[in-house]
């Protein structure tokens, strides 16, 4: 068995770092006139699911903690799949490039809550 050291090496930490990115990239082409709104809520809310997996990752000795914070990136990632949605009907975004987006949002939410499910598996005792 692999012990993880760092949450790095968390495949969701990775998958939600890449979708971030890919979220910095697209919105660079967003009008400017969204730089203090839709495109800096997006970047924000997209790079907390990570800042808060890694907080998480730190406080799993505190089984209570650990998944207060795996909730709160839940909820950053549903945040960033509502700014995906306006970002679609604002006509910033494809459906197409929007609906990746969104889908690789569902597996970092499903992983989380399986993390959340079963915080037990990743305690430091």
């Amino acid at each position: 068995m692999n012990i993880i050291r760092s949450h790095k090496e968390l495949i969701v930490y990775q998958l939600a770092f890449k979708v971030s990115m890919e979220i910095f990239q697209t919105t660079k082409s967003f009008p400017k006139d969204e730089i203090y709104s839709l495109t800096s809520q997006i970047r924000r809310s997209s790079r907390s699911v990570c800042a808060n997996l890694a907080e998480a990752f730190r406080k799993r000795r505190y089984e209570k903690a650990f998944v207060s914070k795996l909730s709160d990136s839940e909820s950053e990632a549903a945040e960033t799949q509502v700014w995906l949605d306006y970002s679609i009907e604002c006509g910033y975004l494809s459906k197409e490039s929007s609906c990746t987006l969104f889908n690789e949002y569902e597996k970092i939410i499903g992983m989380l809550v399986n993390m959340m499910n079963q915080p037990e598996k990743w305690s430091l005792k």
